[in-house]
């Protein structure tokens, strides 16, 4: 059963107040304390309703939420637990928890070797002991793929916690495109990760850079006032593949052929969230996609090697012509 924030609040609000048995607690009472938990833990200024209130008294006395807790009235009126040792902390883990935690566990594994992850080792093999025992034995289920020899992992803790922490970050980088290192002062505003690289995304004097983990040389903290740009990764990323965002670049309408063999791998991994499917034809299907031309794009459609071709619009059309003409070039050089 899924239970939402503001349940669980009211959960543990209606534990503490039956727990306490210096004083009678009324319906009224329960849904003014619940009331005053909810604004003091998530700023909302409306009262509980009754209803709400006489269904989570119900959910906490069934084995829905595994409380099973002996609330009961006394004298038409007033909320009790009949055992004055219950709490609903208390409660032990039922065998679905554990099924459940078991998975979490797994999966938990799978990112042990990343450095941001190393402190949580120690915390997951204890989880592993209580859950499963010491001695089982569980084979992977789930596998995800990753590269624990990427070039700049370490730098994953210490631009986590500046984030966390607004701080500033003085960053020695070094692109591909450049011979020498750029010293940047930047105020990193989250962590993005696309095809195994990660990527800060950072506010730099009067821009927004995307910063190559594997590219930084040596980051460390300096006293600059933190800017907080409040960016939504998702907002931010919406236009386009990848983690380019070229502002310059026009958000564009790019129609595409697929061949037959391929067109439902493309339907089923769309190309971007925009994709929609024009035309359905006997050798294959003609997809849309509305994106920012980047160089993400570009590698994106080139993998389709010849099952796919660009149909419009004509710039980026001739863009993928003129590379995959200099990729024949490459084939046809007479010092082969």
């Amino acid at each position: 059963m899924a239970t939402n924030k503001n349940a669980l609040i009211r959960y543990k609000t209606i534990d503490e107040c039956l727990r306490n048995t210096g004083r009678r607690w009324t319906l009224e009472d329960l849904i003014n304390a619940c009331s005053d938990a909810l604004y003091e833990y998530e700023g909302k200024d409306d009262m509980v309703s009754k209803r709400t209130i006489q269904l989570d008294i119900q959910n906490m006395r069934s084995d829905k939420m595994g409380y099973n807790a002996p609330i009961e009235v006394f004298q038409n009126k007033y909320y009790r637990y009949s055992d004055p040792d219950y709490s609903i902390k208390n409660t032990p883990i039922s065998q679905n928890d554990i099924k459940l935690m078991g998975d979490a566990i797994q999966l938990l594994k799978e990112f042990k070797d990343f450095s941001f992850f190393k402190d949580m080792n120690g915390i997951i093999h204890r989880l592993e002991d209580s859950v499963f025992g010491k001695d089982s034995q569980n084979s992977t289920i789930i596998h995800l793929d990753k590269n624990e020899l990427l070039k700049g992992l370490e730098y994953i803790d210490p631009i986590y916690r500046a984030i966390q922490r607004k701080k500033v970050l003085e960053v020695d980088y070094k692109s591909f495109k450049s011979r020498r290192v750029n010293v940047l002062e930047v105020h990193p505003q989250f962590l993005k990760e696309f095809n195994n690289r990660w990527f800060v995304v950072c506010y730099h004097k009067t821009m927004l850079l995307t910063l190559a983990l594997d590219r930084i040389e040596s980051l460390k903290e300096v006293d600059t006032k933190y800017v907080n740009r409040n960016l939504n990764p998702d907002e931010y990323f919406k236009d386009i593949v990848g983690v380019t965002v070229s502002e310059g670049n026009p958000v564009e309408e790019v129609v595409f052929f697929i061949d037959k063999e391929n067109a439902n791998y493309v339907k089923t991994k769309p190309f971007h969230h925009s994709q929609i499917v024009l035309e359905e034809k006997e050798n294959g299907t003609i997809f849309k996609i509305k994106v920012r031309h980047n160089f993400e794009l570009e590698r994106l459609f080139l993998g389709f090697g010849n099952s796919i071709k660009v149909i419009s619009p004509r710039r980026f059309r001739r863009k993928i012509l003129s590379i995959l003409k200099k990729a024949i070039e490459n084939y046809s050089s007479e010092n082969e």
